[in-house]
């Protein structure tokens, strides 16, 4: 028990440093790319930067401004502990925006678009990965989801967004809103990669007459565990056990190998796993 307490333990500290951090990354593509161009990067802290274009309010304090009365309206939506790292998160983000000691940094606003998303997505993902995020439009987008479920949450998001974009060509220039979009696009690349992980894992399944066989030299040459699954085949109706096998990138040319070297007939298909939890990869976090 005293064991699994320390891990809990651990799992937490690591998740407020991962948000603290992402909070201080992403609030760094503002003063240094973002903000000397007027690049709105979506969101509630896109409605920031306009409002700091037309009336010079500080970005980060107008975003927590923003979303407080958001967060008092959403935050049963969220589950005691999300809601909880949402609240530390945006209130560092905000305060970082505004308060980090740093000068913009000379570059063309295409760089700024580009680096400027690279750095919010980088934070971001590190917030999301301590299990939080920044409020905002995820906020909005989960309270009118739950009032109309027949809209996805990643469809509002789009429209928060497109709005967004939209007033800065308005209200700032278009073209500082076609290289928000740019920064946007980036900006969620960015967040896949860090949540998913850079590692590229790939699921494979193997139907053959030998499967004995290759579920043998699979374990024993790979070293990793499989599963096999009961199946039928659809034309001959006859039993057809399926090996299911997660092997790295770069195992995965001598799992094609071990096939092929015991049945050139076999059939198999492979298929992208973003990630993989449990024995053998990364471990399952207790924490939720």
């Amino acid at each position: 028990m005293k064991s699994r307490m320390t891990v809990r333990r651990h799992e937490r500290m690591l998740a407020y440093l991962q948000i603290v951090i992402g909070c201080a990354i992403g609030a760094l593509a503002f003063p240094l790319f973002l903000v000397q161009h007027d690049i709105a990067p979506g969101g509630l802290t896109g409605v920031a930067t306009i409002l700091h274009y037309l009336f010079s309010l500080p970005i980060g304090l107008t975003s927590l401004a923003l979303n407080v009365p958001l967060f008092i309206m959403g935050h049963r939506l969220l589950g005691r502990i999300f809601a909880f790292r949402t609240l530390v998160a945006t209130i560092l983000f905000s305060l970082f925006i505004d308060w980090l000691p740093v000068m913009p940094f000379p570059a063309d606003i295409l760089l700024s678009s580009v680096f400027g998303g690279v750095l919010l997505g980088l934070g971001l993902g590190l917030i999301l990965r301590g299990s939080a995020t920044t409020g905002g439009s995820d906020l909005i987008a989960k309270m009118i989801h739950a009032r109309f479920q027949y809209i996805s949450v990643g469809a509002i998001l789009f429209a928060i967004d497109f709005c967004v974009v939209v007033s800065a060509a308005f209200l700032i220039t278009p073209k500082a809103a076609l290289y928000a979009l740019i920064s946007i696009f980036i900006t969620a690349r960015v967040i896949d990669m860090v949540v998913q992980g850079f590692e590229r894992h790939k699921a494979c399944y193997i139907i053959t007459e030998y499967h004995e066989t290759i579920k043998q030299k699979l374990l024993v040459n790979l070293q990793r565990g499989l599963t096999i699954l009961n199946a039928k085949g659809g034309f001959s109706n006859a039993d057809r056990p399926v090996l299911l096998c997660i092997v790295s990138a770069q195992e995965l040319a001598r799992l094609k190998l071990i096939v092929r070297m015991e049945d050139e007939n076999a059939f198999v298909f492979i298929t992208a796993a973003h990630e993989v939890l449990g024995e053998g990869f990364d471990r399952l976090s207790d924490e939720s």
